[in-house]
């Protein structure tokens, strides 16, 4: 069975951590959830989804204090971790190697243990400082994904862009999928 980390933190676009959720479940692959204290207010506020809902979609869901959880350790076995959105305080962390929650520790475990870490980093415009982090981490093989609409799919809705987005990222963890629109099939 396929295991997946996955984190949600407080950046604008909660709903992206939400539908790689969903998508995942749809795949029965196991979903290891840490949502940031600020992510919550962030789903409450943008979405119809509660904190609740969101634990009961995940097979495991971790407070993002407890660095004991499986997570924060190397050897937790896991094909990958997403973090969805990802906030540019925790990009900083992760790029300077302070680990100060388990999202932050996670990340800091996968990239050492060379699997696949992928940040739909959410911010516009972009500083210098954030694209310093993000160049830094891509150097290491952090897969950097702005969530950035592909129009070529014609999207009727919202949720058509963000569940195109989620494809991608199970594109990028080798998941077959249905979300994302691949060019040449119609």
């Amino acid at each position: 069975m396929k295991r997946i980390v996955l984190a949600i933190t407080g950046a604008s676009g909660a709903a992206y951590g939400l539908t790689i959720l969903k998508e995942l479940n749809k795949l029965s692959i196991e979903t290891h959830l840490i949502i940031s204290r600020w992510a919550r207010k962030t789903i409450s506020a943008e979405t119809d989804f509660s904190y609740e809902k969101a634990v009961s979609e995940a097979y495991r869901c971790y407070d993002p204090d407890d660095m004991t959880a499986g997570p924060a350790s190397g050897s937790f076995l896991h094909q990958g971790m997403v973090i969805a959105p990802c906030s540019m305080k925790t990009l900083a962390a992760i790029a300077s190697g302070y680990s100060d929650n388990l999202i932050a520790r996670a990340a800091d475990v996968t990239i050492k243990e060379r699997r696949s870490l992928i940040l739909l980093v959410r911010e516009t415009p972009l500083s210098p400082i954030h694209l310093e982090n993000m160049l830094k981490l891509a150097r290491l093989g952090v897969v950097i994904m702005p969530p950035v609409p592909a129009l070529y799919s014609r999207p009727q809705t919202i949720q058509d862009i963000i569940r195109q987005t989620a494809g991608k990222v199970l594109d990028s963890l080798g998941i077959e999928n249905q979300s994302a629109f691949h060019w040449g099939e119609e």
